[in-house]
């Protein structure tokens, strides 16, 4: 992380001010406001995780001095960053060791079965907990997820290929736990929506991969299918080619992916692919934040760095903050919701978020916004 280092996340610190009266907090403390935060992260452990938590703890830090160095903003937060390491074990024992030490808010973790483990423990002491999983399974009342999910992103791009005149869909789904979770978001928005769904597809390996395409190629070429969801990114090309080898007309249909298509070079490469919608958040907070963080921490961030900006920017909110109870229920869930650095956002009651997404069209190489962020 070039000169940064990582501190001692699990050592006793005192916050410079603020939240007197309060016990020592193990972790690194940022800030001087009255509310004591904990934001859980997985900064120890499994390698992947940890460049991601470093990316969050890094964004979070970058959010603790904006407030502080804008004059129209109240610091009414003491953040604490505690390490969860990989486990949900580690995320129930971080979230519990926050209780303990009076947290109002806890901000994190990152997996969902971190964030139903911490969740646990956040319910029992009667604080909200902001996870940032995509699994919508972990979000329960009072348990809320800040991240784009499944539901919200199939919602979008079905919404908007309804509205374009596509009457008749069908979707291709791998066998695993990314497949299951789009196929049930995939149904659900369908219902939403009033969309006729013809089929749904399954398949684990590639000669399965085949039939699917031996057995759909027939009605997409007689017209009884003119939208196809195809949300798993590291599949997608290859089923352009195996469309493309059934002789299935290029531009015949609207080819639908997920947002985890996003800015991926071999699907904005891949011929039967062009034209293809998907949705995307507005990346214009993420481009904002990157040359100060590229300055300060001297590396590119992960994506999930906004994630945290955010989080920290909504816990500091004076109504939210300072109301009583502190970070009521009811506001976090207003139906207003908020703007982060992905644009805006709401919480429901369920726990689940909505986000305003744009509408991406893949062609020329890269993909192009061809309809603005919107719920």
């Amino acid at each position: 992380m070039g000169s940064f280092s990582l501190p001692d996340f699990n050592a006793p610190t005192r916050p410079p001010g603020g939240t007197t009266g309060l016990p020592l907090a193990a972790g690194q403390t940022i800030g001087t406001g009255p509310v004591r935060v904990a934001m859980l992260l997985p900064l120890s452990g499994d390698a992947s995780l940890v460049r991601v938590g470093t990316s969050m703890a890094n964004g979070a830090q970058l959010a603790m001095d904006f407030i502080a160095g804008n004059p129209k903003m109240t610091g009414n937060i003491t953040l604490v960053i505690k390490d969860t390491g990989p486990s949900a074990a580690g995320a129930a024992s971080a979230a519990s060791q926050a209780v303990q030490e009076g947290a109002s808010l806890i901000l994190g973790p990152l997996k969902a079965d971190q964030v139903t483990a911490a969740g646990g423990v956040a319910r029992s002491a009667g604080i909200q907990l902001i996870g940032f999983s995509n699994n919508s399974g972990a979000a329960q009342p009072g348990v809320f997820l800040l991240n784009v999910l499944p539901e919200s992103e199939v919602h979008r791009s079905l919404g908007f290929a309804k509205a374009a005149g596509r009457r008749a869909f069908a979707g291709i789904f791998p066998t695993n736990d990314f497949g299951r979770i789009q196929q049930g978001a995939f149904t659900q928005a369908a219902a939403d929506l009033g969309i006729r769904v013809v089929a749904t597809y399954s398949f684990g390996n590639e000669a399965e991969a085949r039939d699917v395409v031996t057995q759909i190629a027939p009605t997409l070429m007689a017209g009884q299918v003119d939208a196809l969801f195809l949300p798993d990114r590291a599949t997608a090309p290859s089923f352009g080619v195996l469309l493309g080898e059934a002789n299935v007309p290029a531009g015949g249909i609207q080819i639908i992916g997920s947002a985890d298509w996003n800015d991926d070079p071999q699907i904005a490469a891949t011929p039967f692919l062009q034209g293809a919608l998907y949705p995307a958040i507005d990346d214009k907070g993420f481009q904002a934040i990157l040359p100060q963080y590229t300055q300060r921490f001297g590396t590119a961030p992960h994506p999930f760095v906004t994630l945290a900006y955010t989080a920290v920017i909504l816990a500091n909110v004076s109504s939210l903050s300072l109301g009583t109870p502190r970070y009521d229920r009811t506001l976090l869930t207003s139906a207003a919701g908020f703007n982060g650095r992905d644009g805006v956002f709401r919480f429901l009651a369920d726990g689940r978020s909505e986000y305003a997404l744009t509408i991406k069209k893949i062609g020329g190489g890269g993909a192009s916004v061809v309809d603005a962020a919107r719920i």
